[in-house]
């Protein structure tokens, strides 16, 4: 299974000397290609803005937290005392003697912290998650212990669903390839792509997918989050080797390093000086108590990190991956489609060459408006995954209409379906992250990730407000993600929007108005940086009207 320069994934690395020969890694392109900012323009991609949480709204939010678990306690006793009538996260008294379903503080977390504002999350929807969808209304009469439907829907703008292109339709060409294809195939394969799960649909995904980024081959997968958790152990094969983690990569990403019975760093968020001392840290050192060289050190990175809007600096990693003999495991499930001038992702916004980087995964249940993911790379490290993945060897294979869903919707956005409708849908969720930015900076909000991310965290801190903001606007027809600890540290409680292609600039400036309107109501608008002017939205829709036009 060969990476670059044909040196295999399996093999052993070079001794500590072979590591440090030249500036430029033991492992050469084949057309000597060395990431670098090419200009001021290339070097303004990587500026994001992580704007400090002030100290006093830091001390309130702990005051806050540390009321709630006050009370939390308070309510415990009162169960106990037998005044609290709700116990239902509580172990029973017969269950004593086998081993907790819950460790005490999480199960203290959810009944008395979580429960308070439990209706915040879950939210069944009625509809289609397009620009614009339907709630279904709920109740509580106990505490929020039990939610009740009704039957009434309220119809929200999306803010929350990762459709970045606004392929996630139900009507239009890809929604009616992927009919025909449930006709043609059926809804289920009921077998694994090494039996008798292996159709002709698959193999044309594979070849798209491979052609769209770039690379000699891919392989697809039925579910996005077992094609990390379930590959990283088939590539890096036991003992002897080091996986370098961003500290806030995905779940999947950890479970994933965690079944390879290896060794796990963390580095800090997007760090790149982080990363090369840990890199030089380790070749120097070598493996614990024996000192011998690893066997291989795998570097984890996302493409856009889902939680904070920034995007990774991935030629500054390409460089030092080259400089150290590494690997470097790309995950684009939020990048692939929504970045680049023609959707290619993070490596295409940044201008490198794709086959620098070792392993290019994805997930299709972003921008593809479908499900599954992928791995790309070279034919040998795909062949690999072919016989010894047990995403492969185990799972069932993506179903048909799924597959044919995101042929589709990749045709369109690479412009093989004779039309530019790809191209503006890309330029039109470039302008919203951008305008939808921007105007909440201009408001005096504390924003986030970079410019160019579709994904635009607001900080809310206090625990009290991330309940009030996602009620308050979802009373203005508005449907939010809101996310506090443990998903977040304690102090950066945040709503995060997902904007997507399918959003109108009339849309947007109806949830701006929203947002405004609340954030004076529950003062969250604590930015102390200097005022800053917004683009002005004829200018940051100046191409899309253009290409509307041309279409």
């Amino acid at each position: 299974m060969v990476l670059d320069g044909g040196k295999s994934l399996s093999e052993s690395p070079p001794t500590a000397k072979e590591h440090v020969r030249g500036s430029n890694g033991f492992i050469p392109h084949s057309n000597g290609h060395v990431p670098h900012y090419k200009d001021d323009k290339t070097k303004k991609l990587s500026e994001e803005s992580f704007e400090p949480v002030p100290l006093l709204v830091a001390c309130l939010t702990y005051l806050g937290y540390g009321m709630l678990v006050l009370f939390g306690y308070f309510r415990d006793f009162l169960r106990r005392s037998g005044m609290e009538k709700t116990h239902s996260t509580m172990e029973r008294k017969k269950m004593k003697d086998f081993v907790p379903l819950y460790q005490s503080f999480e199960s203290f977390y959810t009944r008395n912290l979580y429960i308070r504002i439990r209706d915040c999350w879950n939210r069944p929807i009625a509809s289609v998650p397009a620009a614009e969808f339907d709630i279904v209304e709920r109740f509580s009469d106990d505490g929020n212990w039990h939610q009740r439907l009704t039957e009434k829907r309220r119809r929200c703008v999306n803010l929350g669903s990762y459709n970045y292109l606004g392929f996630a339709e139900n009507s239009g060409p890809c929604a009616d390839a992927a009919a025909q294809a449930l006709q043609q195939y059926g809804a289920g394969v009921c077998s694994t792509r090494q039996e008798l799960g292996n159709y002709r649909i698959h193999e044309e995904l594979e070849q798209t997918t491979a052609r769209f980024l770039g690379v000699e081959d891919a392989i697809t997968f039925g579910m996005g989050f077992a094609t990390n958790s379930m590959n990283i152990p088939a590539l890096m094969g036991g003992k002897g080797c080091l996986i370098l983690s961003d500290e806030l990569n995905h779940a999947s990403l950890v479970l994933g390093a965690r079944l390879c019975s290896t060794v796990i760093k963390v580095f800090k968020h997007n760090d790149v000086e982080d990363v090369e001392r840990k890199l030089r840290e380790a070749i120097i050192n070598g493996q614990p108590r024996t000192h011998r060289a690893w066997r291989k050190i795998l570097i984890i990175v996302e493409g856009i990190y889902s939680m904070e809007g920034s995007i990774i600096k991935l030629p500054d990693l390409i460089r030092l991956k080259k400089k150290y003999g590494a690997y470097l495991y790309l995950d684009e499930a939020h990048s692939i489609g929504a970045l680049g001038e023609t959707g290619r992702g993070v490596t295409e916004y940044w201008g490198v060459d794709p086959r620098d980087v070792d392993i290019m995964m994805g997930t299709f249940t972003k921008s593809f408006g479908a499900a599954g993911g992928y791995i790309a790379g070279p034919k040998r490290l795909i062949n690999h995954l072919r016989a010894y993945s047990h995403s492969t060897t185990y799972a069932c294979s993506m179903s048909a209409p799924v597959a044919q869903q995101v042929i589709s919707s990749m045709k369109v956005i690479m412009g093989e379906d004779g039309t530019n409708r790809g191209q503006l849908r890309i330029k039109q969720l470039a302008a919203n992250a951008k305008y939808f930015r921007q105007r909440l900076v201009e408001m005096g909000f504390i924003v986030y990730g970079n410019d160019d991310s579709p994904i635009v965290p607001l900080l809310l801190y206090m625990p009290a407000k991330i309940a009030a903001f996602s009620r308050e606007l979802f009373q203005r027809n508005v449907g939010v993600v809101v996310v506090g600890f443990p998903a977040t540290p304690i102090v950066e409680s945040r709503a995060r929007f997902c904007l997507s292609a399918a959003h109108t600039r009339e849309m947007l400036d109806k949830v701006l108005d929203a947002i405004s309107e609340v954030g004076d109501r529950l003062q969250l608008k604590y930015s102390l940086l200097p005022p800053t002017k917004a683009l002005p939205a004829e200018e940051c829709y100046r191409e899309v009207d253009h290409l509307a036009h041309q279409a």
